[in-house]
This record gives structure tokens, sequence and C-alpha cells, in this order.
């Protein structure tokens, strides 16, 4: 099966609600790189739009490479350098790349935060981390509540985080049952998360101060990896690619950070 690139685009552009994000979002969501007309047979899929993915993509005859992270953040002043370098192949192998971040963080089922809220098994799920009009994580009660060694070992186990250890700041409850998720680096929703009463926050990774706000609001932060807590919007859409009836890759090139 082939697709259009403009159809391809625009009908992800439409579930991930794209537009909504546009004044919010200082990534350039959508097609960052492409021709206006294309036909798509294979689609890859990976975290970070970086010269590894674009060349594994372009290893394994794919027309378009969707990733979470881009290359413009607020356009380009000159196309030159390592700018031009990390470019050049995509345009050299027809390759198109789409982008989507923070709408992709925050949508509520196909989405990072949503992911993670997979993970923990947690319920009565609604819309957190707000930004502007729009929400860039999730909240929910946990099915059974856990201690923070189990929160831990769970996200350890059931993220790519390259080996690497969660780290969790130790000052809420001793049982966990409310929490809110913000991928990537959330810690700026701490507060919000304090005013909401929640036990927990998890995010990716966290700032030299989240230490001690934490601790001072008593509450428990977890910090399970930027990269880590990032994978689950691009598999979401691997998966509904997939079943558009679109050739599929996904490539793992975990950070640890």
């Amino acid at each position: 099966m082939a697709m259009d690139l403009s159809e391809f685009t625009a009908r992800l552009d439409e579930e991930l609600r794209h537009d909504d994000y546009a004044d919010l979002d200082a990534s350039a969501n959508g097609l960052q790189v492409g021709p206006d007309e294309a036909e798509l047979e294979h689609v890859a899929f990976a975290v970070d739009g970086v010269e590894e993915t674009f060349e594994r993509a372009i290893d394994a005859g794919a027309d378009a490479l969707v990733v979470h992270h881009g290359i413009s953040w607020g356009g380009f002043d000159r196309v030159t350098g390592r700018t031009y370098d990390r470019i050049a192949p995509l345009i050299e192998h027809d390759c198109a790349l789409y982008v989507s971040h923070l709408p992709l963080d925050g949508h509520q089922e196909l989405g990072n935060a949503a992911g993670v809220a997979d993970v923990l098994d947690l319920e009565d799920r609604k819309p957190f981390g707000e930004l502007g009009p729009e929400y860039i994580g999730q909240r929910g009660i946990a099915s059974q509540s856990f201690g923070a060694e189990e929160l831990r070992e769970r996200l350890e186990s059931e993220l790519v985080t390259d080996d690497h250890s969660v780290r969790v700041l130790d000052f809420g409850p001793d049982e966990l049952e409310d929490v809110a998720i913000v991928t990537g680096s959330g810690t700026d929703w701490l507060d919000e998360a304090v005013d909401a009463g929640v036990d927990v926050l998890v995010t990716g990774e966290g700032k030299q101060k989240v230490y001690h706000e934490a601790r001072e609001a008593g509450i428990t932060v977890a910090l399970a990896g930027h990269y880590a807590t990032e994978t689950f919007g691009v598999r979401s859409l691997h998966d509904l690619v997939e079943d558009w009836g679109l050739e599929t890759s996904y490539f793992e090139v975990p950070t640890g950070l």
C-alpha cells in the first residue's frame, strides 16, 4: 500500500491537533523536511531526529521518518555546518521528516504521558501539565498504591533506560497513589503538582533545584530519563500507521539521559 505524503501529514496533524499547539511549542511540528507531494510506502519512527536515526531510516529504505524531537526549533538562520550535514542525507535520499513534539507529549491516548500512565496502571485519568489552553501531561490514580522503591523498580523494568538507574526523590507519603506525569523535562510543573495535591510527579530529567523544592513541599519526584519517558508516543504512532497499511520500522536509540 502507498499513501500520498500530503494525506499522511494531514491525517497525523489532525489526530495530534498540531494547530492547537502552534503558538505554544518552539518545535515546528508537522513536516519539517520534504516536498509538497510524494508517495510513501515505508515509514520509520524514532524519538530523535539525528544523524543516527536518519541513517537507519535511509538504510531501511524508508520514505519518511517520524520523530518526537526534530531539527527546527524556531527556524534556521542558515543551513550550513552541522545543520546542512544533518539535513543533506534526507534530501539526497528523498526521505521526509515529520515531527510532533508537545502535541505528542500531551495526547491523552497516544502520547508519552499516557504511555507512562499505562506502565503505572493508572485509572481515573485526566489531563495535567497546563500550557496555555492545552496540556502536556496526564494525572491518574494507581490501581494499587506503591512505595518509592516499588515505583523505581516498575519504571526501571518497563522503560528504555539504557541500564541507567531511575532516581526517586522520596519526600512524599509512604504510599504513592495520586500520580502526575509530565515526560521529558517536566519539573517546571512541580508547583502545579503540589497545588493539585498529588503524591508523586513522574518526569524525565530534573534541574538541581527540584531536590529542595520537592523536599520542602513534601512531594515525591521520579526522574526516569528524558529519552526513557518519551518513547511511547512514537511507538503509538508506529502502531497507528501500521494499521493504515504502510510498511513501518521503529528504531531505538537510547541516550541514557
